[in-house]
């Protein structure tokens, strides 16, 4: 080996071909690829033995002890694999360590979505013979796939725009160039590693080599839903899309008059939507959604004197919805290997399988608080698990909106029975309807059933910022 490399990360993400690549890499004499290293639910690989001596309970406690462990591999030129939902707690000294080497492996996001949903179909996610393929097709899910775009890109352009900023360049990968011998050796040159391969490792075989028509069920319906987005959104690292900070296609449009909603996740949306459909007297489904900024400036240039305004709810509560939507339940809009890994990671108190019948209000007291505990370490950087938009602070969330425009108006949802109809008028809404009553209240039990002064006080040490930034008194 007589590179001035130390060590290396692979910049990948699930169904990219990530671990055909690190197959590879591991066939070069001196090279040690490590699995996912920095997974949340797990070390390296799913049930895998500590990496060059650490485990997994120490690289939680301290992160940079494992990627010390790799940097300093005497023997040979050792990495990892690292996703946009590994641990955040690495990702800058990853970044500002010169002698690692960045290793970018990209994939169409149409293409990975739809392995990924066959994976999550099938139960499987390697394929070493023919005989043992299992089959199926995916079903597009419009929204679950511009979610997965916004990871992907919002990742990308963070790392691309830090490794300018750091002065260092990466070798790209495409997924299409993991079948090229060529490219593997020069990646070994690259890496400064003096061996080469005659031939690619052949162990893993390409699960689902059929085109895209024939892999899923809905490719109609499919392709008018990429219709919709700009077809530079799905156009390879690093040139991924015209770089944004905010969710644009969070946003919501009134159908005819000039309001645009920047909805905070957690937040009263069912509300304010179905108060914005009023206003103009149509479904809800009337409303403009998923817009991208092309779309967005168009709206504004055709409703002059528009406004715009986001929601702003009481921490205590916001936490209590995610809480409730995300981690308690297990049914739709769960989160359910982040579930399991806050019952094992963390002793987080919650039923097994969801509230049952011997779920009371003094269990459910007792999950909520240690989730409030969780969240204070999960904001601090403190935790392996990256920071879900559910329960973000919401200054950092406004902070994104403004890196196109912040809203004209912060309304606090306990005021939004008079601001929301003032705001119409200001738009020119004359006569806007009242805003309706309180939606569904949590489940399956409300905040008003636990809350007492130590919730509260573990929400302020958790949203310390949103407590200073939006003044919020105590929510009893």
């Amino acid at each position: 080996m007589t590179g001035a490399f130390q060590s290396f990360v692979v910049f990948a993400e699930m169904r990219t071909g990530s671990n055909f690549l690190e197959t590879n890499l591991n066939a070069f004499d001196g090279i040690a690829c490590h699995g996912e290293a920095f997974n949340p639910h797990f070390i390296g690989y799913p049930n895998n033995e500590p990496i060059l001596g650490v485990d997994l309970a120490t690289r939680d406690k301290d992160p940079l002890a494992l990627l010390r462990a790799v940097q300093e591999d005497a023997m040979q030129l050792s990495g990892f694999r690292y996703f946009h939902d590994h641990d955040p707690r690495v990702f800058d000294a990853i970044i500002e360590d010169r002698s690692c080497a960045k290793i970018v492996l990209t994939r169409n996001p149409v293409e990975s979505y739809v392995s990924w949903k066959i994976a999550k179909e099938t139960g499987q996610w390697k394929l070493t013979d023919m005989k043992a393929h299992k089959a199926a097709q995916a079903r597009f899910n419009a929204r679950e796939f511009e979610r997965h775009l916004d990871d992907l890109q919002q990742f990308q352009i963070t790392l691309l725009n830090r490794l300018q900023t750091a002065g260092q360049t990466a070798f790209y990968v495409a997924y299409e160039d993991l079948q090229s011998v060529e490219v593997m050796n020069g990646l070994a040159r690259y890496l400064g590693v003096d061996a080469t391969l005659e031939g690619l490792d052949q162990k893993l075989k390409k699960q689902n080599p059929s085109p895209i028509s024939a892999k899923v069920s809905n490719y109609e319906e499919m392709l008018m839903a990429l219709g919709r987005l700009d077809r530079f959104d799905l156009t390879r690292t690093p040139n991924f899309e015209p770089r944004r900070g905010p969710n644009v296609p969070s946003y919501v449009a009134a159908a005819k008059s000039g309001l645009l909603y920047l909805p905070l996740r957690s937040g009263p949306m069912a509300q304010v939507t179905a108060w914005m459909a009023a206003v103009d007297g149509v479904d809800e489904d009337a409303l403009l959604t998923k817009m991208n900024q092309k779309d967005l400036r168009q709206w504004k240039r055709q409703h002059p004197g528009h406004r715009s305004f986001t929601v702003l709810r009481h921490p205590v509560a916001r936490a209590h919805d995610a809480f409730c939507r995300h981690i308690l339940s297990t049914g739709k809009g769960s989160y359910l290997q982040l579930r399991k890994t806050l019952m094992r990671r963390y002793a987080m108190p919650l039923p097994e399988d969801g509230p049952d019948a011997g779920y009371d209000p003094a269990a459910h007291r007792k999950a909520f608080g240690a989730f409030l505990v969780f969240l204070k370490g999960n904001l601090q950087g403190q935790t392996a698990i990256r920071v879900d938009p559910s329960w973000c602070t919401q200054s950092q969330a406004i902070t994104g909106f403004g890196e196109l425009s912040l809203p004209d108006q912060l309304v606090r949802e306990d005021e939004m029975a008079a601001a929301l109809p003032t705001l119409a008028r200001a738009a020119g809404c004359d006569g806007a309807p009242a805003v309706p009553e309180g939606g569904a209240e949590d489940a399956p039990f409300a905040l008003a059933d636990i809350y007492d002064g130590e919730i509260e006080k573990l929400a302020r040490d958790a949203y310390q910022r949103d407590y200073m930034s939006f003044g919020f008194s105590d929510w009893g």
